[in-house]
């Protein structure tokens, strides 16, 4: 959507002056830049010349399978993360909220209930149905915010960092120091490439599943398209540390993620059923139906079939909390994936890791 506070907001990616707002678009009286509201769902604030590194999330095969159409419940992995963040860094309602690289918007979408002002910028327009009414929408490049200095109280960014060249995220990270008002608070979920002892269990895990796959019991085409675009810049936590605090931040907060519970539930178990159901939808089609169409039909009746108060939303609920115990056992066990929460450095923070002078 596009309310009435986006405009104060919002900034030419350009030239950095204030924009303004027709019924179509909004545009700059500097440099007469005009940026498009599309079908009043998200406005485009990219800048006119695109960086030369560019992510496959622009590319519509990684869109095939529809999943960023409609949003379900937060549930499994999602519903990991969603609880993570709550626990982390709740939302209030004096908070002006801002997801970098908001994907379909879902994470928003789960946050509506706390009353925060929320705002959604991504570099592609695959918003979902429900973000795009209830969700300010921006299609944006994350390394020139088309948005003001301070506008937001806290942001976050989930599964965007990995996708990124080192440069690329110091660019991210200074412009998110950028927008964040003084005391700002910045979510983060990704991970570096080193990782635990432990995680021979989840690579134990991964290879069973492409042996399923090999019978053909689940198919993991789809996920092996979006993690083709990660290009993991960040070596070990202690690299991650330093990139953080070179764009004006220090890690406030930071628990870690070995999904071994939740890659058996979702890698193994969840991927088995999906290929069952799109199997089974592929046969009661009264036309012939490809792969790819078949499992795009599975998640639509899947996403149909959930919600809050139905069987299956209830056994999900279940699994998600059990995928918790990874975070209850290894949560402090230093691996690849985190959940960081990071701070914008005070003077005294600067000072103290200068020292005396």
């Amino acid at each position: 959507m596009i309310s009435d506070r986006l405009i104060d907001l919002v900034q030419c990616p350009e030239c950095q002056s204030q924009l303004t707002q027709s019924e179509h678009q909004f545009a700059c009286d500097r440099c007469d830049r005009a940026y498009p509201i599309v079908d009043s769902r998200f406005v485009d604030l990219r800048p006119e010349v695109a960086f030369e590194e560019q992510t496959k999330y622009l590319d519509e095969s990684l869109h095939a399978d529809g999943r960023h159409e409609r949003v379900s419940p937060p549930l499994l992995t999602a519903g990991v993360r969603h609880r993570m963040l709550r626990r982390l860094l709740p939302f209030t309602p004096f908070d002006r909220v801002v997801d970098l690289g908001c994907g379909s918007g879902r994470a928003l979408y789960w946050n509506r209930d706390t009353r925060a002002a929320l705002t959604g910028i991504d570099v592609s327009p695959y918003f979902s149905e429900e973000a795009s009414k209830d969700i300010d929408l921006i299609v944006g490049d994350l390394r020139r915010l088309p948005v003001i200095d301070g506008a937001f109280t806290k942001a976050i960014s989930l599964d965007v960092v990995e996708h990124l060249s080192r440069d690329g995220v110091r660019a991210m990270l200074i412009e998110a120091h950028r927008v964040l008002d003084n005391g700002g608070k910045f979510f983060v979920y990704s991970h570096v490439r080193k990782n635990s002892h432990i995680a021979i269990g989840l690579r134990l895990i991964n290879r069973a599943a492409r042996a399923l796959e090999t019978f053909g019991l689940i198919d993991l085409r789809q996920e092996r398209l979006r993690k083709s675009d990660h290009r993991n810049a960040l070596v070990d936590h202690a690299d991650f540390r330093q990139v953080v605090s070179e764009a004006g931040f220090r890690v406030a907060r930071i628990r870690y993620y070995t999904p071994l519970v939740g890659g058996l539930a979702e890698n193994i178990f969840m991927r088995i059923v999906e290929r069952w159901m799109a199997r089974r939808r592929s046969k009661a089609s009264p036309s012939s139906l490809s792969d790819e169409e078949a499992l795009r039909a599975a998640r639509h009746d899947a996403k149909s079939s959930i919600n809050q108060t139905g069987w299956i939303y209830r056994g999900l609920q279940v699994v998600t909390w059990v995928m918790m115990l990874d975070m209850t056992l290894f949560g402090r066990l230093q691996s690849g994936p985190f959940f960081a929460v990071l701070a914008k450095q005070t003077e005294a923070d600067i000072i103290q890791q200068d020292g005396p002078a």
